[in-house]
């Protein structure tokens, strides 16, 4: 089955098809850091959502997109934490097998909760040839689907979601701030901004020693992230091949930040907000702290992506 760049109307009947199963999460606003910012802050909550992270949304609506002949096999991927859990927790709503290759210095936090969801995780060498090879190998054994954890249309159009409901809980937005790893999250958002005529502006967030997309769009091709090293786990992977021309078109400019801005945006959002986020969900408001006046607009939503942190390794 063909799969194709989803529109408008794939967007909505991802909405409809992963309504049951995921939050309709809460926005919320901060007046003690709409003061710092200078700017009116709409956060949207995705640290509340199921599994504790947006990418419910894209392994949700992937798994169920499945037909029967095929989810009967099970679904497998490879990730760091957040989307393995998303799509161990699919799987299980549809009562599927999931295989998952995590790598081996994967935040203990994320291990068990893949583990919670039932999913059978093979640990692997934390290099993105050490997992594709591990999958590779899986999916050949198992005849499960592989579930790309950004490079899917599936995927992206269940991320886009969120923007979707941001869009309807506030209006009249400037800009949209929603951090870039992969890319899933923000390609989704883009997109559904664009198509829906949403807002004026999006620009995607990332830290500064994981700034491959800022790089990508800048040399006009995808540039691989090499050694990555930012606090921020969940950003240390490069754009895909769907997610980068989406991004190059829809995005208006990628916005590095440095650890030490993740940290104290991270701190804040505890602090003021009284939100559990992971540092790469701070990554939006770090780019307002670092460097409000390149983002243009006084109203703007941000996408608080994950909450799943190890408390045993707070940065401050």
């Amino acid at each position: 089955m063909e799969i194709s760049l989803p529109g408008l109307s794939q967007f909505k009947e991802a909405a409809a098809r992963i309504s049951p199963l995921v939050h309709r999460t809460p926005l919320i606003t901060c007046t003690s850091i709409n003061t710092i910012c200078k700017a009116a802050l709409f956060f949207k909550c995705e640290n509340l959502q199921k599994v504790g992270a947006f990418k419910a949304r894209g392994a949700v609506n992937a798994v169920f997109s499945l037909p029967e002949e095929v989810a009967c096999m099970g679904v497998a991927t490879h990730s760091s934490g957040n989307h393995a859990a998303a799509l161990a927790y699919a799987a299980r709503c549809r009562g599927i097998k999931a295989y998952v290759v995590m790598p081996e210095n994967a935040p203990a936090v994320k291990k068990t909760a893949v583990a919670s969801y039932g999913a059978e995780i093979v640990f692997c060498e934390p290099t993105l040839k050490a997992r594709e090879e591990t999958i590779d190998k899986i999916v050949r054994q198992t005849g499960s689907t592989f579930i790309h954890p950004y490079n899917d249309y599936r995927v992206i159009a269940g991320q886009g979601t969120a923007a979707l409901e941001l869009l309807n809980q506030v209006e009249n937005l400037d800009a949209i701030i929603a951090p870039v790893g992969g890319g899933g999250l923000l390609s989704g958002t883009a997109l559904a901004v664009r198509l829906s005529a949403g807002a004026d502006r999006v620009y995607g967030a990332e830290p500064a020693g994981a700034d491959d997309a800022y790089r990508s769009l800048k040399e006009n091709r995808i540039v691989p992230m090499e050694n990555p090293n930012t606090i921020a786990d969940g950003l240390r992977t490069s754009l895909g091949t769907l997610t980068f021309p989406i991004i190059k078109k829809n995005v208006n400019a990628i916005i590095t930040v440095s650890d030490d801005s993740i940290i104290e945006a991270m701190r804040l959002i505890w602090e003021r907000a009284k939100l559990v986020v992971e540092p790469s969900g701070a990554v939006p408001l770090a780019a307002l702290l670092e460097k409000r006046s390149s983002i243009e607009g006084d109203r703007i939503g941000l996408i608080l992506s994950g909450g799943n942190v190890d408390l045993k390794r707070l940065p401050f």
